[in-house]
């Protein structure tokens, strides 16, 4: 019998978000773990708006390095846009191996690297490769949007652990591994962190690693910002925390470090079991990274690191600045972000977000990104960005601090 999709489509709501049936094509259910982005909710709101700053960007606003698009035009003058092997360009598995070999004194090899179309794309491999029904995953709240939904999507379970600005937002060690229990799959840990800059200490990554084998959990560990460290410490990667690579992945990528997220090329570092199954994998998903930009991301590793150094000094400088300022702000309760280029200061008990966030977009012409887009408890919070220049930051405070002074549900708290 053949289903008369004309006749169901009557009786479906006319309302497309609450149906997956578009025309004649039926959505997977699943679909409905994908929520509408706040980011995107935000930016488009901008766009229609004259005279808007934007505090909301995350990705840096330094161009390029020479050294690097020089590599990239190179590779497409001498023809190189076919595909590469599936693990990667091996010139670029190579200078990886070297890279991560020198940084962390390990002793990994090239079959312990995937190159990915962008980092986005190592997490997307790695979570829906291990999701399934019944399986559990330990996150941030907040933490980078991607995770729990594609956790979601393929039927596992999201545990999530509330971090304050008050404390820095970082995480209690302690408290994670109490929640481990026998359905537990993976721990997700994103320092530095997006959205709230925070770095996690090494005792704290080091005792996570330590407990996760013990009891058999994965550790992922999405370390895309591990380059932009603006204070004087030592990353503790988990690469340099854990005992051995069973049972730990890495992903990372070159959009941030260098300034290049256009390119699309990141990595995965892990055991070589796991990087044989999700070469499988990859080739059914994008295949291959662009060529051209795997030779540009060569050239950025084996280049002049100077470049690396004068952004992470701006950004440091950028960061002083922008801690101070919300400090000043009324109602925002800020602290000291170690790394990339984001601080997620917290709102009084009870103040909606969203809705301040889109109201002072719509009347100073000022973008942030309110905390829902980042996890279900951070309401109460907002991302702001400073990769922007310092003029854009004082302008977009010069507008913002008045503004949140007039609010009656930050008067209230003060």
């Amino acid at each position: 019998m053949v289903a008369n999709l004309k006749k169901s489509n009557e009786i479906l709501s006319a309302d497309p978000d609450e149906r997956y049936v578009r025309d004649r094509l039926v959505w997977n259910p699943a679909m409905h773990a994908i929520p509408i982005s706040g980011i995107r909710r935000m930016v488009n709101r901008a766009a229609e708006l004259d005279d808007v700053v934007h505090l909301s960007i995350g990705q840096p606003d330094f161009a390029t390095p020479r050294h690097i698009i020089d590599a990239h035009i190179h590779a497409l003058e001498a023809g190189q846009t076919g595909y590469t092997m599936d693990a990667g360009l091996p010139e670029l598995l190579t200078a990886l191996k070297e890279y991560y070999n020198a940084r962390y004194r390990s002793t990994l090899t090239e079959d312990n690297f995937l190159i990915t179309t962008g980092a986005t794309e190592g997490i997307y491999l790695l979570i829906t490769a291990m999701a399934a029904p019944g399986r559990e995953f330990i996150i941030a709240d907040p933490t980078f949007l991607l995770y729990a939904p594609l956790i979601r999507m393929n039927g596992g379970q999201v545990r999530t652990v509330p971090t304050k600005a008050s404390e820095g937002h970082q995480i209690d060690p302690e408290r994670i591994i109490n929640m481990i229990g026998p359905n537990t799959h993976a721990i997700i840990l994103n320092s530095p962190s997006n959205p709230t800059g925070t770095v996690y200490p090494r005792e704290t990554v080091e005792w996570l690693c330590q407990e996760a084998a013990y009891r058999g959990v994965e550790i992922l560990s999405d370390e895309v910002y591990d380059n932009l460290i603006l204070d004087d410490i030592d990353y503790p990667s988990v690469l340099s925390c854990a005992t051995d690579l069973d049972g730990v992945s890495v992903v990372s990528s070159f959009s941030k470090t260098y300034a290049m997220p256009g390119l699309r090329v990141g990595w995965i570092v892990a055991d070589q079991n796991t990087i044989r199954t999700l070469r499988r994998y990859h080739m059914f998903t994008t295949t291959v990274a662009s060529t051209p930009a795997q030779w540009a991301g060569v050239a950025a590793l084996v280049g002049d690191q100077s470049c690396v150094d004068e952004m992470v000094r701006e950004y440091s400088r950028r960061r002083d600045r922008v801690v101070d300022l919300v400090a000043d702000t009324p109602g925002l309760t800020g602290y000291w972000p170690q790394g990339a280029f984001y601080i997620a200061p917290s709102l009084p008990h009870g103040v909606d977000g969203g809705n301040l966030c889109m109201r002072m977009l719509e009347e100073t012409g000022v973008c942030v990104i309110p905390g829902d887009a980042f996890g279900e408890d951070s309401n109460s919070l907002m991302r702001i960005s400073y990769s922007t220049s310092m003029e854009k930051i004082e302008e977009a405070f010069e507008r913002l601090q008045p503004w949140m002074a007039r609010q009656p549900e930050i008067r209230g708290h003060s």
